[in-house]
């Protein structure tokens, strides 16, 4: 059981609570700055490109594009980099990199040298950093937290990623209508600047830093596949990907139209929809700061199919949304798809915290990058081509539909046989 398994990292000194954590207060501080950077960024950037460039549509959806498309090309091989380098000195130089590759942007606007290729570079390179980093970032908690609190640190952070996409396009749009969008970028260089400053301040056990003891060398591209077939040969992971994969799929589809839908269907005003994704968003964070509790009552491995089955009947108030008071219908339904995310993201990452060999952990979470973000871009294809062909409502009814039957993945798993998360002997070794 979770509970009896000999912890991970800094486990006989460990606190009780997280709060009085130096670690992880660092890492929580500079992970909710370091997210709230590129949330920021997702409105910044496109002003700049429309306002300053005078971009066409297609080419600010490149923009989107490019960010994600990193995840695609370099998850794998950023997943062997981030087990075999100390990871926290990955993290530092992928903040400090971004951090000058971002604050070059209002420098050479000042200039009036600013292109559009230029722009398509920083974001390109960005996102490459941003694959690198995260890869790193998913095993760094597990080196300062005892592995009974995996749950609860992983929820914490999860609420920071809510609370930064609470706040950040609100944050970036008022930026820009106050400074104008290139000033804006220098408060996403400071926040890169707080993340790097708070990972140096982290102190790290000696026993944690660089490869496992004793670890052979392997060839990159051999290494890149063992992550592959750890996965493969484990059923529960498999599920928690397929299942994570297909709902990344479909919501994405359900994101791509929803601004549309608000818009034209129930002729909402701007201001009401940025007050309907503010109101999604609060789910989040209640999950993610009583993931703990949630976990303990339900079981931690219970918990994670229960996050994808309940929810589900509440999806279905987005497409049955209506004009005036009925818009806040969608509020609702996304409130429950943001509970549902932020509660199955801290659970099933825990899980694979937990029964992944250290050594190894880097290169499976590279593999869930790589496919549960790699249809991130498909599934923003999908939504736009089926709003297109069939009607934007039409096309909510299916997303939603797809986005709960993901649930099936981890439903019908071994996951539904227990109530807590059961360590193999070569994960707790």
């Amino acid at each position: 059981m979770t509970q009896t398994a000999q912890p991970r990292g800094e486990t006989a000194a460990a606190p009780t609570s997280l709060w009085r954590n130096r670690n992880f207060m660092l890492l929580w501080f500079g992970q909710g700055a370091g997210t709230l950077g590129p949330r920021t960024a997702l409105i910044v950037l496109p002003v700049l490109a429309l306002d300053t460039l005078h971009a066409g549509t297609f080419q600010v959806s490149l923009l989107t594009s490019l960010g994600w498309l990193p995840y695609l090309l370099f998850s794998l091989p950023a997943g062997v980099l981030a087990d075999r380098l100390d990871q926290r000195k990955i993290m530092i130089f992928c903040d400090v990199a971004r951090l000058l590759l971002i604050l070059s942007v209002p420098l050479i606007a000042l200039a009036g040298r600013l292109t559009l290729w230029y722009l398509y570079a920083v974001v390109g390179v960005s996102g490459v950093l941003t694959v690198l980093f995260t890869v790193a970032y998913r095993s760094q908690l597990p080196k300062l937290v005892s592995a009974s609190q995996l749950v609860d640190g992983n929820g914490k952070l999860g609420m920071c990623e809510s609370l930064a996409e609470v706040a950040g396009p609100g944050l970036g749009g008022a930026l820009v209508g106050l400074v104008g969008a290139t000033r804006t970028l220098y408060a996403n260089v400071l926040t890169y600047a707080l993340s790097a400053l708070t990972l140096g301040l982290i102190r790290v056990p000696k026993s944690e830093q660089g490869p496992p003891a004793g670890a052979r060398p392997v060839p990159f591209r051999a290494a890149m596949g063992e992550g592959l077939t750890f996965v493969r040969k484990q059923v529960i992971l498999r599920r928690l990907l397929l299942c994570t994969s297909v709902c990344n799929f479909f919501v994405t589809a359900a994101s791509s139209i929803a601004v549309t839908f608000l818009l034209r269907d129930l002729h909402a005003s701007a201001t009401t929809v940025g007050l309907v994704f503010t109101l999604g968003s609060v789910g989040g964070l209640v999950t993610g700061a009583f993931a703990r509790r949630i976990s303990a009552r339900i079981g931690s491995a219970r918990v994670i199919w229960v996050s994808m089955l309940l929810p589900g009947p509440l999806y279905f108030l987005m497409p049955l949304s209506q004009p005036g008071w009925g818009v806040f219908l969608y509020a609702v339904g996304l409130a429950a798809l943001s509970a549902n995310s932020t509660l199955f993201n801290t659970a099933a990452l825990s899980y694979r915290q937990l029964v992944c060999p250290r050594g190894l952990l880097s290169r499976v979470s590279a593999v869930y990058l790589w496919i549960s973000y790699g249809v991130v871009p498909l599934g923003s294809l999908f939504g736009g081509a089926l709003a297109t062909g069939a009607g934007l409502r039409p096309a909510l009814w299916v997303c939603v539909l797809g986005m709960w039957s993901a649930s099936l993945f981890v439903v019908f798993s071994p996951l539904r046989r227990m109530r807590e998360v059961q360590l193999p002997e070569a994960a707790a070794a």
